[in-house]
C-alpha cells in the first residue's frame, strides 16, 4: 500500500506539472500565430490607366509598381482593352507606380515635376481603385517660305519652352530642327505647354560684300541689292526674342507654325583688336546674341581676318549683339563688348570692351573619406542658370576665367551627396553668404567651406486632420534668395507621409502648399505669404539622425 501510494502522488505530481506547463506554454505559443498572421497579410495595387484628357482606358500600357525600400525589386504588368492592372500579393510597405504607352508621355502616379506620390499598402489604405492618368504627346511642324512664298531649304529651327520647376518661370531651348527641300520642320514627341519657335537662314541668293570692297568702288547696284540676309524670326512674325509671344501647345495637338521671312539690309562690321593685346596672338572674334534666358553665338561664316589684329564681318542684320574677343591661349572669353548694329561700315575697338573676370576657389570639405569625393563647383547666376562648372582638382582647388562680370552664387554638386557653400573667406572676411560680385577685369581668389546634407526629415500633411496626399512640401531656409541650393522639396505620399532628404544644418520653415506645381512661388512676395504659416525647424550641425516631426503639416491653398 505506501508503494501503489508514493505511485498515485508521483502521478498527480507529475500531472500537475503538466498542467501547468500547458497553461503558461500553450497561449505563448499562440501569440506569435496570431502575430505571424497579422505579418502574412497580403494586399494588393490595383487600377485603371486613362487618357488625362478623354479620361478613356489604355489598353496595352506597361505599367511598373517598385518597392520604395527596394528599389532593385521591380514587377510589371500590361493592361487589357479596359485598361486596368492588378498587382497581387504584396507587402506593407511604399510602392512607386509608373505607366508608359506608345503616344504618351510616361509618368508616374500624380506626377508633377520630378515628384510623385508613392502608394501605402496596409489594412487602413484603399489601394483597388487608383486611377493613373497619362498625358499624350503633342507635335509642331510647319513650314519655312520666303518672300516668294517659295521654301527655304536648309533653314535651322528652334523650339523654345516655358520651363516653370522649381518655382521659377525660365525659357529654354528644348529642340533643333533644319528645314528639308519643301522648307518642313517638325518635332515631336512634346508636353504641353507655351511654345516658341524660331528661324535662322540665308537668302539662297545674297551676294554680301566685305566693307574693304565696298569702299573701294567695286560694287554695283545690281550686287548691293543682293547684300540682303534673313533677321532671326520667331513663330509671331518678331526679329527679336523680347516682342516674341508663346503659342499654347495642349495634350494631344498637333498645331502647325508656318513661318515667313523677310530679307532686309545686312550691315558690316570691323573689329580693331588693340596692339597691346597681339602680342600672343588672336583668335577671331565671336558674335553672340541674347536669346531668351540664354546668349547663343551667332555663325562666324562671314567675318575674315584682313590684316594683324583687324577682322571684318559682312552679312549680319542689324540688332543688339555681343562680341567676344577668346584668349588666344585658352580660347576663353577674354573680353566682351555690348554694340547694337544699326548702321552699314561700323567699327569696334576692341580696347573699350569689357574684360571678363576670373575666381579662384579653395573647396574645405567636411568628414573627408579617403579618396577625393566627386564634387563640382558652380556659379548660378540671379536665373538660377549654371553659367559655369569646375569639378575640384586633386589640391582641392577650382578655376574659373573667362567669367561676365555679374553676380553669381556658389553652389556645389555631387553624384552621391548633397553639399552646400556654408562659408566663404575673401580679402580676409568671412561671411555666411555664398553670393559673390565679380567686376570687370577682376581676378578673385578665395576660400569656400562646404557642408553635406546627412539629415533626413519626415513627417505627414493633414488637410482638415486627415492626411493628404499629392501635395508640394517645401523646405525653406532662412535668406532664401541667397541660399537657394539648401531648399528641399517633396510630395506626400497616399498616406500624407513625406520624406526631405540630405538636409544640410540651418534654420529653416517647413511649407505644404496645395496645387503649387507650375507657378511661380520662388518669388518672394509669393513665398513670404506661404512661410507666415509655416512651421519652424532647425537642423545642428551635430545632428545625424532621421528627424520625425511630431505634428503633421497643415495643408496652405494655393
Amino acid at each position: 500500500m505506501p508503494k501503489l501510494g508514493r505511485s498515485i502522488w508521483f502521478v498527480i505530481a507529475n500531472f500537475a506539472l503538466i498542467l501547468l506547463w500547458a497553461c503558461t506554454f500553450v497561449p505563448s505559443q499562440a501569440r506569435p500565430a496570431n502575430q505571424a498572421s497579422a505579418a502574412n497579410t497580403k494586399f494588393k495595387i490595383a487600377g485603371t490607366v486613362v487618357n488625362s484628357i478623354t479620361s478613356s482606358p489604355l489598353a496595352k500600357a506597361r505599367i511598373s509598381l517598385m518597392d520604395t525600400a527596394n528599389r532593385a525589386r521591380i514587377i510589371f504588368v500590361v493592361t487589357g482593352e479596359d485598361g486596368h492592372f492588378e498587382f497581387y500579393s504584396l507587402n506593407r510597405g511604399k510602392y512607386s507606380l509608373e505607366g508608359a504607352r506608345r503616344g504618351f508621355i510616361s509618368a508616374a502616379y500624380e506626377q508633377h515635376e520630378q515628384f510623385s506620390t508613392a502608394i501605402v499598402t496596409g489594412a487602413d489604405f484603399s489601394t483597388e481603385n487608383l486611377v493613373l492618368r497619362l498625358t499624350p504627346l503633342a507635335f509642331v511642324s510647319g513650314k519655312v517660305i520666303d518672300e516668294s512664298g517659295e521654301p527655304v531649304r536648309k533653314a535651322r529651327v528652334f523650339l523654345y519652352v516655358e520651363n516653370h520647376q522649381g518655382g521659377m518661370k525660365r525659357i529654354e531651348r528644348r529642340g533643333a530642327d533644319r528645314t528639308d527641300d519643301e522648307g518642313y520642320y517638325e518635332f515631336a514627341a512634346l508636353a504641353p505647354g507655351n511654345y516658341f519657335v524660331s528661324v535662322s537662314a540665308k537668302p539662297w541668293y545674297a551676294s554680301h560684300l566685305s566693307p574693304s570692297a565696298r569702299s573701294g568702288g567695286s560694287s554695283s547696284p545690281g550686287v548691293t541689292a543682293l547684300d540682303v540676309g534673313y533677321p532671326t524670326t520667331y513663330n509671331n512674325g518678331a526679329t527679336d526674342s523680347q516682342s516674341a509671344t508663346p503659342f499654347l501647345l495642349q495634350a494631344g495637338d498637333h498645331v502647325q507654325v508656318d513661318i515667313h521671312l523677310s530679307p532686309v539690309p545686312v550691315v558690316h562690321l570691323a573689329f580693331r583688336v588693340p596692339e597691346d593685346q597681339q602680342q600672343n596672338g588672336v583668335q577671331m572674334p565671336q558674335l553672340q546674341k541674347r536669346v531668351f534666358d540664354t546668349v547663343e553665338y551667332v555663325g562666324n561664316e562671314g567675318m575674315r581676318s584682313i590684316a594683324p589684329g583687324v577682322f571684318e564681318l559682312s552679312g549680319v542684320p542689324a540688332g543688339k549683339y555681343s562680341v567676344v574677343l577668346p584668349d588666344p591661349q585658352s580660347g576663353r572669353p577674354q573680353q566682351s563688348s555690348q554694340i547694337t548694329l544699326d548702321k552699314d561700315g561700323q567699327e569696334l575697338d576692341l580696347s573699350h570692351a569689357e574684360a571678363m573676370a576670373s575666381l579662384k576657389l579653395s573647396v574645405k570639405i567636411p568628414r573627408q573619406t579617403p579618396g577625393s569625393p566627386q564634387v563640382t563647383i558652380g556659379m548660378q547666376d540671379l536665373r538660377m542658370r549654371v553659367i559655369a562648372a569646375n569639378a575640384i582638382d586633386a589640391a582641392g582647388e577650382v578655376t574659373f576665367e573667362g567669367i561676365p562680370p555679374g553676380k553669381y552664387a556658389l553652389v556645389a554638386f555631387s553624384p552621391d551627396k548633397r553639399y552646400s557653400v556654408v562659408r566663404t573667406v575673401f580679402s580676409g572676411v568671412e561671411t555666411s553668404d555664398h553670393v559673390l560680385t565679380l567686376t570687370a577685369g577682376s581676378s578673385r581668389s578665395g576660400t569656400v567651406f562646404l557642408t553635406v546634407g546627412v539629415v533626413n526629415v519626415e513627417g505627414f500633411v493633414h488637410r482638415g486632420g486627415k492626411p493628404s496626399s499629392g501635395v508640394m512640401v517645401a523646405l525653406i531656409p532662412k535668406d532664401p534668395q541667397s541660399h537657394i541650393d539648401m531648399f528641399r522639396r517633396d510630395q506626400s505620399d497616399s498616406d500624407g507621409s513625406f520624406t526631405l532628404p540630405a538636409v544640410i544644418p540651418g534654420t529653416y520653415t517647413l511649407i505644404a502648399v496645395e496645387d503649387a506645381w507650375g507657378f511661380q512661388w520662388l518669388q518672394p512676395d509669393v513665398l513670404n505669404r506661404y512661410l507666415q504659416h509655416g512651421q519652424n525647424l532647425t537642423i545642428g550641425e551635430l545632428m545625424t539622425n532621421t528627424v520625425h516631426l511630431p505634428d503633421p503639416i497643415e495643408v496652405q491653398p494655393h
